[in-house]
């Protein structure tokens, strides 16, 4: 018996590979468009640091005087952020551009079987918290990366870190949220585009890792 003749289908638009709906020069105009607003949506949010760069400077300080005292630098964020608290405390355990002694530093979201321990026993909110518990101290400072300063996992951590008198630095986004009043340094990156104010997060962490090996070689 024959088999039915079965009629190829036509991909939909939709399940067509990108590069095939859009002819070359269309991409090639939208890249640029998206890279203008990208810049623009950036030049915004460094603008906002430059209203207040005072508070950068007490960031930066505050940072420094952990690292002096012999504390420790512990970080954490969420998402993207968690990413730039990692990339802060690789830079300081290992290096930025030249040769110096290591920084004692650990980021919080860093270890998965951590986290899922403390998200499974005690709730998400208490990942960060549960470790400062642990390891914070009166000489050390907890960083956080957040571009809305409202997730509860940081504001948590931030104030279990003030019930150890550890410094509370923030990096924050937006009007800063409730983590604003619960720092004792913080660089606020105005906005609402997340990309922008974690992108001016990193220039700063950047200038904050810098400051150390412009410190070693005077």
């Amino acid at each position: 018996m024959e088999k039915p003749l079965r009629l190829r289908k036509t991909p939909s638009v939709a399940s067509r590979p990108y590069h095939s709906r859009m002819p070359v020069t269309d991409i090639q105009a939208r890249i640029r468009a998206l890279l203008a607003d990208r810049r623009a949506r950036l030049d915004a949010a460094l603008a906002s640091i430059d209203a207040d760069p005072d508070s950068v400077v007490r960031l930066l300080e505050a940072v420094d005087a952990t690292v002096r005292r012999g504390g420790t630098i512990l970080t954490c964020g969420n998402g993207g952020s968690a990413a730039e608290a990692l990339h802060l405390a690789e830079e300081l355990i290992g290096r930025y551009r030249g040769d110096r002694p290591p920084i004692r530093s650990m980021c919080l979201n860093a270890d998965p079987t951590a986290l899922t321990c403390i998200a499974n026993d005690f709730g998400f909110e208490a990942i960060f918290a549960r470790q400062v518990e642990a390891m914070a101290t009166d000489l050390d400072a907890l960083v956080i990366f957040s571009t809305s300063g409202r997730s509860p996992n940081l504001l948590a951590a931030l104030e279990a870190a003030r019930d150890r008198n550890a410094t509370t630095i923030g990096f924050l986004g937006g009007d800063g949220g409730e983590a604003r009043a619960l720092c004792d340094v913080s660089v606020v990156v105005g906005g609402r585009d997340s990309a922008a104010i974690q992108e001016v997060h990193q220039f700063l962490m950047h200038a904050c890792c810098e400051q150390f090996e412009t410190d070693s070689n005077t």
